[in-house]
């Protein structure tokens, strides 16, 4: 109640601001939030120049290297960098944000909530009543569009667009490969321009050492080392912007003419069908540029704009002005272009700079695959894998053990195998490009699904994109010989891991959701179920969001006893970011009052984070509570005329629960508290639960006796209720799964059951447990064996 009072009594309230003090406050915030993204998101990008000119000038262009190609290939990268950076992503594509949040899956989340696009199970209308869920635009207005209504129609063509989004996504992982490669492989190739030539199985050594160091540093968390990284980033833009502005001045002031397109048309006219080869190498001058939209979540669109446009743009922009000056006057030195421009006096300090600027820009994209794959995993299309928190105040930092070592593997594979960033950028080039032609595709039908504007309008920004990355898409799609098929591999294999594992899990709810237990049935058993009812809670995990899982029946038919207090428990994710703890969980009854048997929906964002914080237990026993009390205070919810007791569910906010009267609450410290209560429990079982304790101190917890508060004018029915809900807690809660083992029916084509029994089965056996994702003790758990024939 203390935050209540200090919000009514107005003396302390700060003073207002003034709207020129709040303009100056918002202004320097961003100002501080465009400084941090130059380390986490502009890294990538400002590397570019150390292998832009080398990858552009390789094969046939090589022959053709006078001057005026050398300012036609700059005045190309100048307008690339001024359409697709500035133009689309700068100007267009960051006001297409997802409750703040950017990237792939924020346009699909946006597009899922406008029209009905969505594969995901268990979504109800509740969801729609989520805070973050009305987040843009209202679609009232294109509910009767055609386009719409067709596409929501076919769920073929819905599927096809959840293929398209994880195309993409698939393509970023492939980036979060191949960008450590080219960057570490490019910058310690600054030693081949020395006095003292390294020999190239040496640079390759030097290459792996440092891309294992930053693999194996991963786990300590970006946040133990991100305070350098804006600095790193900072000092590499000065020492680019400063070497470009003096090899302008030096070798060629004539180059500031290039800024003119007219030098494009010059280039093509004189290389013809070499330069068309050539563009996926320019297209390497805009690579990163995704990171901008991806990692909107951590910034403000304002911040990166900012960074942006007065110290990224400028500074990338005279550095390949002076690069390209240099070059006019020494053809000769394409393929160590950046070191070669260096003047001799900063070489060394350039190059441990270019190193780290490198590592810096690897870290940004390695960090940004984390929290794909955990994306992927909230859609059910990755399957469970370990999730660690590397920063205690900063929610979206995590780290991921086994993707680390999967992209270690496959970045030294790469490295080792192709020993050249030509044919690395290749691959590279083409996986960027990939995922910036399918982010246009999306934000088109965001223009006109969410920002409900014309088609025309759509279709305008669809034509003059996709021909830009169209053109260089297809001069990269000629290079898949030559190291272009990276991606392609990459993305095939990821692609048939997340569509086995959704094709399965989707079986798999299907098969609960028509084998559910009828209610029927229960109602005719009665309150005690036909069975014994004990002391004590059964927390039962299922995927289904209405209706009583197969597991139950499997209970009730073949054990005597069962717990006297049952909760259902459904723990989805739904189509938004993230869900505020005051609305995540969503409390219902499931039969009449006198059978005691709860559901509990517990509601997470595609971007949240499931965290252990030990007193999940002890808020849904206040949640339950609290809806019990309003429940009794509600006439349409406790009306016996109501024949529907499934699917009434309440949103009980944690803020709520905490400032309850329902239940009075007093913490107690770990096992001390089994002594102060009668538990039904054996004195074996309380023995081995001391022992599991004292083997597992970080796992011992906080516990919380609760009461009733004496409140003489509450509903005798309801204090019964309470009371029973407070002796089950005492006694102990045990959690319920279901051990499920899923095959494909006898009738099944081949390749379904290779797809089942096979790949569905392997994943399933190699993956985290259900348990173990869901922070589930041990030993509480009971789990039930169950076969699914799909």
């Amino acid at each position: 109640m203390e935050p209540d009072s200090a919000i009514s009594t107005p003396s302390r309230n700060p003073p207002p601001l003034l709207p020129r003090q709040l303009s100056w406050v918002n202004l320097s915030r961003n100002l501080i939030l465009a400084y941090q993204s130059l380390g986490v998101v502009y890294g990538d990008l400002s590397t570019s120049p150390l292998y832009v000119y080398t990858s552009t000038f390789t094969g046939n262009l090589h022959n053709h290297n006078s001057e005026e190609v050398i300012f036609g290939a700059f005045s190309l990268i100048f307008w690339t960098i001024t359409l697709v950076p500035l133009l689309k992503y700068v100007f267009i594509l960051l006001s297409a944000d997802d409750n703040g949040e950017g990237g792939t899956f924020a346009l699909y989340s946006l597009l899922c909530r406008h029209a009905k696009f969505s594969l995901l199970p268990n979504q109800q209308a509740a969801d729609e009543e989520l805070s973050a869920y009305k987040y843009g635009p209202s679609s009232q207005v294109v509910s009767s569009s055609p386009l719409k209504r067709f596409l929501e129609k076919h769920k073929r063509l819905r599927t096809a667009l959840l293929v398209v989004v994880l195309l993409g996504t698939c393509m970023v992982i492939g980036d979060g490969v191949l960008t450590p490669a080219i960057s570490v492989l490019s910058s310690v190739s600054g030693l081949q321009v020395t006095e003292e030539k390294l020999t190239d199985g040496e640079l390759l050594l030097l290459a792996c050492v440092i891309l294992v160091g930053l693999f194996a540093l991963q786990h300590c968390g970006t946040h133990r080392v991100a305070f350098l990284f804006a600095p790193i980033v900072i000092i590499w833009l000065i020492s680019i912007f400063s070497i470009g502005l003096y090899n302008t001045i030096q070798w060629n002031p004539d180059i500031v003419h290039a800024l003119s397109p007219h030098y494009i048309i010059k280039f093509f006219h004189e290389t013809g069908k070499d330069g068309w080869i050539s563009l996926g190498g320019i297209l390497l001058s805009i690579t990163g540029t995704e990171a901008m939209f991806a990692d909107l979540g951590h910034f403000t669109a304002l911040s990166i704009r900012l960074a942006f446009a007065f110290a990224i743009y400028p500074c990338l922009v005279v550095q390949y002005m002076g690069q390209a000056a240099f070059l006019s006057k020494h053809p000769g030195s394409i393929r160590y272009s950046f070191y070669d421009s260096i003047p001799v006096p900063v070489f060394w300090p350039v190059f441990v700079v270019a190193t780290l600027a490198s590592i810096v820009g690897s870290q940004a994209v390695i960090t940004a695959t984390f929290s794909i794959i955990k994306q992927c995993h909230a859609l059910g299309c990755f399957p469970r894998v370990k999730v660690v928190h590397t920063s205690k105040h900063i929610c979206g930092q995590i780290y991921i053990p086994e993707i680390n070592w999967i992209l270690m593997i496959l970045t030294l594979a790469i490295t080792i195998g192709f020993q050249d960033t030509t044919l690395i950028g290749n691959a590279y080039g083409l996986a960027c490009m990939m995922v910036m032609f399918i982010t246009t595709f999306l934000m088109a039908l965001v223009i006109i699904f969410v920002w409900q504007k014309s088609v025309v309008l759509a279709a305008i920004f669809l034509i003059f994109f996709w021909f830009i990355e169209g053109v260089y898409l297809s001069a990269a799609l000629i290079k898949v010989p030559q190291g272009g098929w990276v991606p392609f591999v990459l993305s095939f294999i990821f692609m048939i891991v997340m569509y086995v594992w959704h094709y399965g899990t989707r079986k798999k709810y299907n098969y609960d959701l028509h084998n559910k237990v009828s209610l029927k049935w229960l109602l005719g058993l009665g309150p005690s179920l036909g069975i014994v009812r004990v002391p004590g809670i059964g927390l039962i995990y299922s995927e289904l969001a209405t209706g009583v899982p197969a597991i139950f029946s499997h209970f009730v038919t073949n054990l005597p006893a069962f717990h006297k207090v049952l909760v259902f428990v459904c723990v989805k994710s739904v189509q938004v970011p993230w869900v505020s703890p005051e609305e995540r969980f969503l409390i219902g009854r499931i039969c009449p009052r006198p059978y005691r048997m709860y559901r509990c929906i517990v509601r997470y964002g595609y971007k949240d984070i499931q965290r252990d914080d030990g007193d999940f237990e002890d808020l849904l026993i206040q949640s339950i509570a609290e809806f019990i009390q309003m429940e009794a205070g509600e006439p349409q919810f406790s009306s016996p005329e109501s024949t529907s007791f499934d699917g009434r569910m309440a949103v009980i906010s944690t803020r709520t629960v905490q400032s309850s009267l329902s239940l009075v609450a007093s913490e107690q410290e770990g096992s001390g508290l089994g002594d102060s209560i009668q538990s039904s429990k054996s004195l074996a079982l309380r023995s081995m639960g001391s022992v599991y304790d004292d083997e597992n101190p970080q796992m011992r917890r906080h516990q919380v006796r609760f009461q009733v508060p004496s409140n003489v004018g509450m509903d005798p029915a309801v204090r019964e209720e309470l009371m029973d809900l407070i002796q089950a807690r005492e006694a102990g809660v045990a959690y319920i799964m279901g051990h499920s083992y899923v095959k494909a029916r006898r009738s099944s084509s081949f390749l379904k059951k290779l797809v089942i029994d096979m790949g569905y089965s392997f994943l399933r056996k190699n993956c985290r447990g259900p348990a173990v994702a869901l922070n589930i003790p041990h030993i509480s758990l009971i789990e039930v064996g169950m076969i699914y024939y799909v």
